[in-house]
């Protein structure tokens, strides 16, 4: 038990790690500074104190085993603990986290989140806040599931009731209407309205993919049998509207710009989405006794921003010039 707690550092998880992204030993020692043959020695020390194969010897790259696997997994999770002890304690020290990471969900004006972003950076000029600022794009259940996880401390965008997780604040953000748009080139586009679902069985809808790992994925106004094309993202949606290839329901602040150009044509359809209620949430860290971490200087500023009725409003509206 001891040489296994002792093998267990956190330098031979990180080992472990580097060898399973890079994919061979060579590239691990590389990127250690190591020599392959050292490299080779830390890891079969490892496996003796564990008295288990991390690696499958018989592949000419690097294979983890099904133990190996277990230990990349569990390894990931401590570093990140250690990591996140490590911010606590700088927090602790200058107000400043050393790192704050921000969801934003799909539908949020991109524009509006750098200028928060260019804001930020000029406080304390020249040099800035001491944080390192983490952007995450994400969609439907990703947003909250980023949050939940500790993959994010700020959350911009959340649709939906938030999952019951200790710790956890929100605030209304507004509302956003989603309206049916098809190109003026699709067949949707001359159908007699309102465009029953019968109608639109009969034509490809487009979605954007969930960016939740672990939670239920969410699928919006799809019907049962439906041909789908699925996309990564809220602009490779609107790209797919305007190319013809497909149809539904997208963010009216993200596609005005496009209903007046005539590149889309707004339908009315029989099933209806209406207006989405949106929030922002944030993480609130507890000691091990359940109290109340104070928060950190730079969550507290885009906290701060975010009370303003005209941040938020921007960050639902502000749209126009995207590049998608």
């Amino acid at each position: 038990m001891n040489r296994s707690r002792s093998a267990l550092t956190p330098d031979a998880l990180v080992m472990i790690d580097t060898i399973a992204r890079s994919g061979s030993f060579a590239a691990a020692a590389r990127e250690l500074g190591k020599v392959p043959s050292a490299l080779t020695y830390s890891v079969r020390q490892l496996e003796e104190a564990l008295d288990v194969l991390l690696f499958d010897r018989s592949s000419r790259q690097a294979r983890l085993t099904a133990a190996g696997e277990e230990l990349l997994a569990e390894g990931r999770r401590l570093l990140a603990q250690i990591e996140a002890v490590a911010h606590r304690v700088k927090r602790v020290a200058s107000g400043w986290e050393s790192q704050l990471a921000v969801a934003v969900d799909g539908v949020i004006s991109r524009i509006t989140v750098f200028e928060l972003c260019e804001a930020f950076y000029a406080l304390d000029a020249p040099a800035g806040p001491p944080t390192r600022l983490r952007l995450r794009s994400e969609v439907l259940a990703g947003t909250w599931e980023a949050l939940t996880s500790g993959q994010a401390d700020l959350a911009i965008g959340c649709a939906g009731e938030p999952t019951q997780h200790e710790g956890i604040s929100a605030l209304p953000l507004g509302e956003i209407e989603f309206v049916f748009a098809v190109a003026p080139h699709h067949p949707l586009a001359t159908a007699p309205e309102p465009i029953s679902d019968a109608e639109l069985m009969r034509h490809r809808a487009i979605a954007v993919a969930d960016s939740a790992l672990r939670a239920t994925p969410v699928t919006v106004n799809l019907l049962p049998g439906q041909q789908v094309l699925t996309v990564a993202s809220v602009p490779a949606k609107i790209e797919a509207h305007l190319r013809g290839l497909g149809c539904g329901f997208i963010a009216e602040p993200m596609v005005r710009e496009h209903v007046r150009a005539g590149q889309l044509v707004l339908r009315k359809v029989q099933r209806r989405r209406g207006l989405v209620r949106l929030a922002y949430a944030w993480r609130r860290a507890l000691t091990d006794e359940g109290r109340p971490v104070p928060v950190g200087l730079a969550l507290q500023w885009w906290l701060q921003q975010l009370e303003s009725p005209t941040t938020r409003q921007a960050l639902l509206e502000r749209h126009a010039g995207l590049i998608i």
